[in-house]
C-alpha cells in the first residue's frame, strides 16, 4: 500500500498531468487525432506500459486503438483506449473517437486534419491508500483512519485537435489536447484542470539501400503542459522485417533520458519494445529504469489505395 499523497504528487512531478506514453508512434493517435487512418490499412494496435519498473510503484498502462481510411469520409478515422493504473489508488481511463480529413494543398503537400473527441474518467479506490493517522510510532500500519472523504470519481468530456503536414518525404505534426480544459475534480480548483497539452512530432524518409530495403527514419518530438516541457530527436534503422530506434530526451526539469527500441514484423502482424533509462535526474528522485513499452501490431483489413492523396509509413517505434 502506498501514500495516496506521495502516488499523486511523485507522478505529477515527473511526467506533469497527462501519462506519458513518450515518441513512440504506436500511440499516436491519442496524441495527434490527424495520423488517424495514414497508414490506409486498418491497423489495430495494442500495448502495455510499466512505469518506474523494479520499484514497486504499481504505474502502468493499457492502450489500445484502431484505426483506417475510408474512402467514403474522404479521409481516415479510428478510435483508442486507454487505462492508467496509477499507484493502485488512481485509475485513469480515457477513449477517444478520431478523424482526420485528407486534403492535397499542392502538388508534393498533403495536409490531414484532425479531431477527437471523448471522455476522461479518474476514479479512486482508497481501500489501497494509507492516511497518516493510520501510522503509529513505530512506523507500522494501525487502526483506522479518521480522515473524511468523499466519492471523488469523476468523468468529463474531452477534446482534441491536430494537422499532419507531408511534403515529399517529410512530415509534421502538431496538436492541441484538451482544448476545453476539463476539470477532473469536484472542488473546481486549477490545479484539478487538465492544461492544454501541445505536441509536435517530426519524421523523415531516407533510403539507404533500395536492394535491401534499409531506411533511416530521423524523428523529433516536443511536448509542453504547463509548466512542462521535454523534447527528444533519434532514429529508426528500418529494414523490411526488422527494425531498432533510439531516441533522446530532455526536459525541462534537468532530466536527461536514452530510449533504445526494437520492432519484428512478419507478415501482417509486427511486434514493438523499447525501454527508457534516466541518464540524469535534475530533482535526483528518478530511478534509473523509467518505463518499458511491449505491444503487437496487427493489419486487420486491407484498403484499396485512394488517387490523389499521399501514403505515408509511420516509423516502426
Amino acid at each position: 500500500m502506498i501514500l495516496v499523497t506521495a502516488v499523486l504528487v511523485f507522478w505529477g512531478e515527473t511526467t506533469a498531468q497527462d501519462t506519458d506514453y513518450g515518441p513512440g508512434y504506436q500511440t499516436m493517435i491519442m496524441r495527434n487525432p490527424s495520423f488517424s487512418g495514414t497508414a490506409e490499412d486498418g491497423i489495430l494496435r495494442v500495448s502495455y506500459m510499466n512505469f518506474y519498473p523494479g520499484n514497486n510503484y504499481n504505474l502502468h498502462s493499457f492502450y489500445i486503438s484502431y484505426d483506417s481510411y475510408f474512402p467514403v469520409l474522404h479521409g481516415g478515422a479510428g478510435f483508442c483506449l486507454a487505462n492508467d493504473h496509477l499507484g493502485g489508488i488512481v485509475n485513469d481511463i480515457r477513449g477517444y473517437l478520431s478523424y482526420a480529413y485528407f486534403l492535397q494543398a499542392g502538388r508534393d503537400l498533403y495536409i490531414n486534419a484532425g479531431l477527437s473527441a471523448g471522455f476522461h474518467h479518474r476514479g479512486f479506490s482508497m481501500g489501497n491508500a494509507v492516511f497518516p493517522d493510520e501510522i503509529d510510532r513505530m512506523g507500522a500500519i494501525a487502526g483506522f483512519t479518521s480522515e473524511p472523504f468523499e466519492n471523488l470519481n469523476r468523468t468529463v468530456f474531452d477534446i482534441s485537435t491536430g494537422f499532419l503536414f507531408i511534403w515529399e518525404k517529410w512530415m509534421a505534426g502538431v496538436s492541441v489536447l484538451h482544448l476545453a480544459g476539463p476539470d477532473l475534480g469536484k472542488q473546481g480548483g486549477s490545479e484539478s484542470r487538465l492544461e492544454r497539452s501541445y505536441h509536435i512530432q517530426i519524421a523523415g524518409d531516407i533510403g539507404l539501400r533500395a536492394d535491401h530495403g534499409m531506411r533511416i527514419r530521423p524523428v523529433g518530438m516536443m511536448d509542453i503542459q504547463d509548466k512542462y516541457a521535454y523534447g527528444g530527436a533519434g532514429a529508426v534503422l528500418e529494414s523490411p522485417n526488422i527494425s531498432g530506434s533510439l531516441i533522446a530526451l530532455a526536459d525541462n526539469k534537468g532530466d536527461l533520458d536514452i530510449q533504445p527500441g526494437f520492432t519484428i514484423k512478419t507478415g501482417k502482424i509486427m511486434f514493438f519494445y523499447s525501454y527508457r533509462f534516466n541518464l540524469k535526474s535534475g530533482t535526483d528522485i528518478l530511478p534509473f529504469s523509467l518505463m518499458h513499452q511491449t505491444g503487437i501490431l496487427l493489419i486487420l483489413n486491407n484498403v484499396e489505395k485512394r488517387l490523389g492523396s499521399k501514403t505515408i509509413k509511420i516509423p516502426r517505434m
